[in-house]
């Protein structure tokens, strides 16, 4: 490579990430997902559209992988465990039971209503079934939801990557006969315990280590924490274990810990986060060629899809949730919302990668599958939330941030007030912070004022808080609590009432 071809690269680069962060922008305002706008501009700058020629297949595959690692670990970073726990039963039943009922369900009718050999029906089936992590938390955290239809499917998305991954590359590779179906569950049942368990302890130790080091500056503690979550990864795959179940585990360890600068981590992993989306999808346009999609591609794409949309998904949504206390409303947009993305037309590239044969048939049909659904699903959820009752009303939490004072075993919080948020129209003394903590300072707008008792929030405030090591976790509680139930939170005593 000579110094011009790498001014190309840089210049074709830098202007393809400049529309396509414009492209967000416009996905927002329609309502779906940008991944859409990121396909649409790899094709168009692909083999049938400006040239530029992309089908190394293992290349994608690496790079694809890649990108999906940098995804589950923004996801997670940005997941509440608050909202996420009363949901982690559900989230992992319909991630790993569930996906195996859709997986069998689609098989069949792609087996027997499209005629295509078990083989070709299976990795279909097995592709299509997984939830995409990055379509999933793009879309649906512009979507206001109660927390524990929220909790459900963040967490199926972050998890069902890693049994799939598996059962794909064992077709195609040839691996799946040589253990056996049972043999090959305890191999999925091994990955993923093992995996989350290192996850964890990985998350734990990291966490451990970022809160005692006093880093010489804030914008190293991003940089260590997405290197945790990729040792997670990386150790895990090592001993053949789920990576993707490391990361993501590791990932909301450390999301939900008391971090120092947590803000600028949490704009620097979802900065993170966008680059590989927008690598990703536009690298799968790329590996496009719409020229090579036939008739029946289509067809056996769009049957297919609405075998999995319409059939599969509600049925393995329906059966897991039979264990919990769901309504069928909940239930019925818990599998609208299983949104397909980036996830089905990486893992369609590891038999194409490993020569499957009608391996490109199984990444066109994906693709159709992908596009249609997308569109279909994303468009109406909005109306859909609404209508089954699954939207909050709840005011938007507050962000904080902390810098370490370890001369006096302190932290400064740093407190942004949204305009959704309770906390506007609160007065200072109406927080009620535990002794050893004080409102130091109130940024408004361009000026600085120290406050008052009666110092009344208003929407927009910067407020700095100092509080010992020991009362931060109170501190932070009791904003949270106040940001989302206003001035009287905590006056209510009786324990049933609880965030919906």
């Amino acid at each position: 490579m000579t110094s011009h071809d790498l001014d190309v690269i840089l210049l074709t680069g830098s202007g393809v990430l400049i529309l396509a962060v414009l492209a967000v922008r416009l996905s927002v305002g329609i309502g779906l997902p940008s991944l859409l706008m990121y396909l649409g501009l790899g094709i168009l700058i692909g083999y049938d559209g400006a040239g530029v020629q992309f089908a190394d297949a293992n290349i994608a595959l690496v790079l694809g992988l890649s990108a999906l690692i940098l995804i589950l670990a923004e996801g997670g970073l940005t997941t509440n465990w608050s909202t996420m726990r009363p949901a982690l039963g559900l989230g992992v039943l319909l991630a790993t039971v569930g996906t195996s009922i859709s997986v069998g369900i689609v098989a069949a009718g792609a087996h027997y209503l499209f005629g295509l050999d078990w083989q070709l029906a299976v990795l279909i089936a097995a592709v299509l079934s997984p939830t995409d992590a990055a379509a999933v938390f793009s879309v649906l955290r512009s979507v206001p939801l109660k927390s524990r239809v929220s909790g459900v499917l963040e967490t199926e998305s972050g998890l069902n990557d890693a049994p799939i991954v598996v059962l794909v590359t064992a077709i195609s590779v040839g691996e799946i006969n040589d253990h056996g179906v049972g043999g090959f569950l305890a191999l999925i049942v091994f990955e993923l315990v093992i995996g989350a368990l290192l996850g964890l302890l990985v998350g734990w130790g990291g966490a451990r280590l970022l809160r005692r080091a006093a880093l010489p500056a804030a914008g190293l503690y991003p940089l260590v924490v997405f290197a945790v979550t990729v040792l997670a990864y990386a150790s895990a795959a090592l001993i053949h274990a789920s990576g993707f179940a490391a990361v993501y585990v590791a990932a909301v360890v450390l999301g939900n810990t008391e971090l120092p600068h947590r803000s600028a981590t949490r704009s620097f992993v979802e900065g993170i986060g966008w680059l590989a989306q927008i690598g990703l999808f536009v690298m799968l346009g790329l590996l496009v060629h719409p020229s090579d999609i036939q008739l029946w591609h289509i067809g056996a794409g769009v049957g297919i899809g609405a075998l999995l949309t319409f059939v599969a998904r509600p049925a393995s949504v329906a059966a897991c949730a039979a264990w919990f206390r769901v309504g069928w409303r909940e239930q019925l947009f818990i599998g609208w919302a299983g949104l397909r993305g980036a996830v089905p037309i990486v893992l369609a590239t590891i038999p194409l990668a490993n020569g499957v044969t009608q391996s490109i048939d199984l990444f066109n049909i994906t693709f159709v599958a992908v596009v249609v659904y997308t569109i279909v699903q994303a468009a109406p959820l909005h109306r859909l939330a609404r209508w089954c009752g699954v939207e909050s009303d709840r005011g938007r939490d507050v962000e904080i941030d902390a810098a370490p004072l370890e001369r006096i075993s302190a932290d400064l919080l740093q407190i942004h007030v949204p305009s959704t948020s309770r906390l506007a129209g609160v007065e200072v003394g109406e927080l009620r912070l535990p002794e050893g903590a004080s409102v130091t300072m109130v940024v408004r707008g361009d000026s600085t004022l120290v406050p008052h008792r009666t110092t009344r929030i208003r929407v927009g405030d910067e407020l700095l808080i100092v509080t010992t090591r020991d009362l931060r976790e109170g501190v932070e509680r009791r904003l949270r609590s106040v940001a989302r139930h206003g001035r009287l939170a905590g006056w209510d005593l009786d324990p049933r009432r609880r965030d919906s």
